[in-house]
Order: structure tokens, then C-alpha cells, then sequence
């Protein structure tokens, strides 16, 4: 397992209020599902149409603008109206931090977790 405490700042901090909590606590739910993580990735190469991000995850016209409406309302992406479609662009470029803080957590764990069983 990682040790959280070496992780931590080394200055103390203010602990949140409750609607600093929940605002974070909304992030990370529309954070939590999987389609909306993989619209985020494929943004990250730049602004793309509904039919392109679409056609990249492979889900039904529905699904993806239902997706990307969630991301855009809680502020993770903007949108532009393009002609006759709409471009969705990445407005929150933390959420690629705080992934890759995660994804770099689970992988020290899994690490860690495989060197128990050798």
C-alpha cells in the first residue's frame, strides 16, 4: 500500500466547508463514469464535433451528447456551436491531474500488491 502521509503537504490546510465538499464531491461523481472519462481523453488532442467523439467511442448519438452535456454542465468542457454541429473543448484541464494522481496511486498500490506475492 502507498504511504498517504508522505503524500500529504507539508503545510497544514483549512479543512473544507460543507459546499467546498460538495462541490468536489460533484466533480468526482460526474468524474465516475466511464464514458465521460473516455469522451475526456479523446479531447485531449483538441476540440472535436459530437459526430467525431462519437464515431471515437464508439457509443449512439444519444449517449455521447448525454455524456458530453453532464461534462459541460458541471463545467469540464465548453462548447461552441459549429454551423450545424456543436465543438466541445476541454475547459478543465485539471481533471487530467487529478486522473493521473489516481492513476499513478493504483498503479504504486498494484506494485506494491505484486511484490506481497513474489
Amino acid at each position: 500500500m502507498v504511504d498517504r502521509k508522505s503524500s500529504r503537504a507539508t503545510s497544514r490546510k483549512e479543512k473544507l466547508g460543507e459546499a467546498q465538499l460538495q462541490a468536489v464531491a460533484d466533480l468526482f461523481a460526474v468524474l465516475s463514469e466511464p464514458t465521460r472519462l473516455r469522451a475526456l481523453q479523446t479531447l485531449q488532442d483538441g476540440p472535436a464535433s459530437v459526430t467525431e467523439i462519437m464515431n471515437a467511442l464508439g457509443v449512439k448519438q444519444a449517449n455521447a451528447s448525454k455524456q458530453l452535456g453532464i461534462l459541460h454542465q458541471a463545467g469540464i468542457l465548453s462548447r461552441e456551436k459549429d454551423g450545424n454541429s456543436v465543438r466541445y473543448a476541454i475547459r478543465m484541464p485539471l481533471v487530467f491531474d487529478l486522473c493521473e494522481l489516481v492513476c499513478n496511486g493504483l498503479r504504486a498500490d498494484a506494485e506494491e500488491k505484486l511484490k506481497l506475492l513474489a
